[in-house]
């Protein structure tokens, strides 16, 4: 049973020492994840999961670490410290990683698990399997469209805004069907770098009721950001 959801972008500028001047501008949506995470840790799971896009689909014990070398900070995060730091974390999960640890501390247990375009036939999902009986909270990790505006990282893309908007309504209505049948093809093209993950959520809440709540809802640097909650129904 999922008993919440948080959906949480994961753009590096969410962590200062990446920001470099830009915290101000992004203090609401850290401050929204914050939220939507401890939102998740309050329906009591036994397990919370991370799933983030990723080249390919596998599953991160909690000693996993991801490293934000990659934008010339020496910033490395892991689910929990110690352990064998064999794993490294894709973008998405490296993020996801920090955001829970500066929400919930660094002794959740939390596993990570990246999304690759074989999901659902990988030994990543079959690990999900593993937690039947269980509890689960999961935090999805996903940016929209990076094509909203001239300035944005993939440059303005008429397409971007309508697939945006489909997005945001079926968070704020706790749609998991919408979520599952987004189209990946064209996410792809709109530098959509959260659908993967939102898809696989989806099928994962395949017919359980929701109660949802969008807790932020922005657009800085021509990227999409939303941040929303889901908690179980009844």
């Amino acid at each position: 049973m999922i008993t919440g959801v948080a959906f949480c972008p994961h753009p590096p500028a969410l962590i200062p020492a990446v920001a470099q001047g830009a915290e101000a501008e992004l203090e609401d949506l850290l401050t929204q994840c914050d939220r939507a995470i401890t939102d998740v840790a309050s329906t009591q799971p036994d397990r919370l999961v991370l799933l983030g896009a990723g080249p390919q689909s596998r599953a991160y014990p909690p000693s996993a670490w991801g490293s934000l070398a990659g934008f010339g900070v020496r910033v490395e995060v892991q689910l929990e410290p110690g352990g064998n730091r064999a794993d490294r974390m894709p973008l998405s999960l490296t993020v996801g990683a920090w955001l829970v640890n500066r929400a919930l501390g660094v002794r959740t247990g939390a596993i990570a698990v990246a999304v690759g375009p074989d999901f659902f036939r990988s030994p990543a999902a079959g690990a999900l399997d593993g937690t039947a009986g269980q509890r689960l909270g999961l935090v999805v990790m996903g940016d929209g469209t990076a094509r909203r505006s001239r300035a944005a990282p993939g440059y303005w893309d008429e397409r971007a805004e309508g697939f945006d908007a489909a997005v945001l309504a079926a968070l704020a209505a706790g749609d998991s069907a919408a979520l599952a049948a987004l189209d990946l093809q064209l996410a792809a093209e709109l530098l959509c770098a959260g659908a993967p993950a939102w898809a696989a959520a989806g099928a994962l809440l395949s017919g359980a009721p929701m109660d949802a709540e969008v807790r932020y809802e922005e657009v800085p640097f021509g990227v999409q950001y939303i941040v929303a909650s889901w908690s179980a129904r009844g």
